[in-house]
């Protein structure tokens, strides 16, 4: 008796809240609430890279960022830049400096930064458009030879870039 009342009770409440409108947004378990009645479609445009260096990258987060997109949303992607939410952007910066300096002024490590500017519009709602740069770094011990380690190094931080936007753009925190 005891379960059949649970799952009417259940059933009361999920009605109560379709009828309130709730439906129309959806929550992931990842945070995002995406408003899937009126953002039903994505594009990314081409990332350009501003920089001499890491000239693969460009074409490997413009990728990545579809691909992130198309795991963790419900939306389409369109290819010509016409979706209802767009992100678009550059590469701004790709640096590489020493850190941990040693009484010997010998550096302990590096660290490899990307910024790389994002424009997100969303011609369904503007309220959280936007034009910012993202910045995230790894470090690499001095041992490590960087051309053997740059690709993992770039991937590592293309993510957590893409993280980054991601949750500016959809969890609105």
């Amino acid at each position: 008796m005891g379960i059949i009342r649970s799952f009417i009770l259940t059933a009361a409440a999920a009605a109560a809240l379709c009828g309130c409108g709730l439906q129309s947004v959806s929550y992931s378990m990842n945070g995002a609430s995406i408003d899937y009645t009126k953002v039903k479609t994505f594009s990314v445009d081409y990332f350009t890279n501003k920089t001499p260096f890491a000239p693969n990258l460009a074409s490997d987060f413009t990728e990545d960022l579809k691909e992130y997109l198309r795991s963790r949303t419900n939306l389409t992607e369109l290819t010509d830049n016409n979706g209802d939410v767009r992100f678009e952007g550059q590469i701004t910066s790709i640096t590489q400096r020493p850190m941990e300096i040693q009484a010997d002024e010998v550096a302990a490590s590096n660290r490899l930064t990307v910024t790389i500017r994002v424009k997100y519009t969303n011609t369904t709602d503007g309220t959280y458009d936007f034009d910012t740069s993202f910045s995230q770094y790894e470090d690499y011990g001095i041992d490590e030879d960087y051309t053997s380690v740059e690709q993992e190094l770039l991937d590592n931080i293309s993510q957590k870039i893409i993280e980054d936007v991601y949750n500016k753009a959809f969890v609105n925190w």
